[in-house]
């Protein structure tokens, strides 16, 4: 397939997204986190599309995909880890793990793995204070994080 087929592809499928959720009121957040659906993060191409169908600048759609956290411009490993960032979980022992984490991974922040088993984010607040430290590992929230049971998780993250 060449690069032409392929553009041409990604253009119809973004467009078949728009399509289908064009109608609602103020769309584009429902729009992006369709197309973050259909490829695991926006394409560079999707924003013009976007903002096109939407009668915006493109500057306007990439402000949204760079404000939100949880939008991404770019591919994910198959699996995604936040770790919390926030004061409750450093003050529970997070710096350590995070630490811990970006060793066992050989990652920092925002990195994905060689063989894309995993992507690590930072997230400033999963909610779970009283249960300082903790993460989320593919939409899972893990707390009360220890050693041991990081270590599985991580071995989880792994595969």
């Amino acid at each position: 397939m060449n690069i032409r087929a392929v553009a041409a592809d990604e253009a119809a499928r973004i467009s078949a997204v728009i399509g289908e959720l064009l109608h609602l009121e103020g769309p584009l957040l429902p729009i992006l986190h369709a197309v973050q659906d259909e490829f695991g993060y926006i394409p560079e191409s999707a924003k013009q599309i976007i903002a096109s169908a939407l009668n915006i600048s493109r500057a306007e759609v990439h402000g949204v995909v760079t404000f939100y956290p949880d939008f991404r411009d770019h591919p994910h490993g198959r699996h995604v880890l936040k770790l919390c960032r926030a004061e409750a979980c450093q003050s529970m022992g997070g710096e350590p793990l995070s630490e811990t984490v970006k060793n066992r991974l050989g990652l920092d922040w925002h990195e994905t793995s060689a063989d894309g088993s995993v992507t690590l984010e930072p997230v400033f607040c999963l909610g779970l204070c009283a249960q300082a430290p903790a993460l989320m590992l593919d939409g899972e929230v893990h707390a009360r994080l220890d050693e041991d049971c990081l270590s599985d998780i991580l071995t989880e993250a792994r595969r």
